[in-house]
């Protein structure tokens, strides 16, 4: 008696592959993304602490959060240097 429930249950999975196959049955193969943070936008004096307060959605599929961290801990560093020997060009002048 169990095969029969066996033998329903694989009918049902079978038809309903073959109903996906044949597109049937509406599948959403890939959703939106969600955002959870707002749209991010740099002002046009962006500086160091503009970086740090950087936040990104993460994904499933996507970046490495801790290879991002790093290049943008990068990319402060460097800002300040660089915003730092443009304040002393100027106090020079």
């Amino acid at each position: 008696m169990i095969w029969v429930f066996v033998v329903v249950v694989a009918v049902l999975v079978i038809a309903a592959f073959l109903a996906l196959l044949a597109g049937r049955v509406p599948y959403d193969r890939m959703s939106e993304p969600v955002h959870t943070t707002p749209v991010l936008e740099f002002p046009e004096d962006a500086g160091p602490e503009d970086i740090a307060a950087v936040r990104f959605d993460t994904a499933l599929r996507g970046y490495r959060m801790d290879q991002v961290d790093d290049a943008l801990k990068v990319l402060q560093k460097r800002l300040t240097v660089l915003e730092a020997e443009l304040a002393r060009r100027d106090l020079a002048e």
